[in-house]
């Protein structure tokens, strides 16, 4: 978890690379409504979150039904969402990105192809509770020493 740009596709790929496990971005399940929004700097509401939540939601319970070893990367950026996500299973851990915003601005400057608006950053942080559970990881390292550190944290 972690605001846009803070790594999370970039680290769940490589951690689900590394150990054979599926990988599934949340951006992926966001409505269409919802990336316009975004693309045009327009912040969601929690009402525009709800569906998409509910969907990743979904897809959590529907991976620990079936028992499939998974990484999800979604933004989960206020207690309750992520209260919403995990359920409250023990088998769910949460791994905050955790990067400053000069950090965040400057990889997310640097992207091409992907609909989120930099100018929506701020909103981000200005919504980011950040947990108090979980294990949390400063995002300036490598990509291969963040999966390393967080691959320690989990006892993987």
């Amino acid at each position: 978890m972690g605001v846009a740009g803070s790594g999370k596709t970039t680290i769940g790929q490589l951690l689900a690379r590394k150990f054979g496990w599926e990988f599934h971005d949340a951006d992926d399940l966001h409505p269409a409504r919802n990336k316009e929004k975004m693309s045009q700097g327009i912040p969601l509401t929690d009402d525009d979150r709800g569906p998409w939540l509910q969907a990743v939601r979904d897809l959590v319970r529907q991976c620990l039904i079936e028992n499939r070893d998974t990484i999800i990367a979604c933004s989960a950026l206020k207690q309750q969402y992520r209260d919403l996500l995990t359920s409250g299973s023990k088998e769910v851990s949460l791994v905050y990105l955790k990067g400053s915003q000069e950090l965040i601005t400057k990889r997310l400057s640097a992207r091409s192809g992907h609909f989120f608006n930099v100018k929506l950053l701020q909103s981000q942080f200005d919504s980011l509770e950040e947990p108090k559970e979980g294990i949390i990881v400063d995002i300036s390292g490598t990509p291969e020493s963040i999966v390393d550190e967080i691959r320690a944290k989990l006892n993987l």
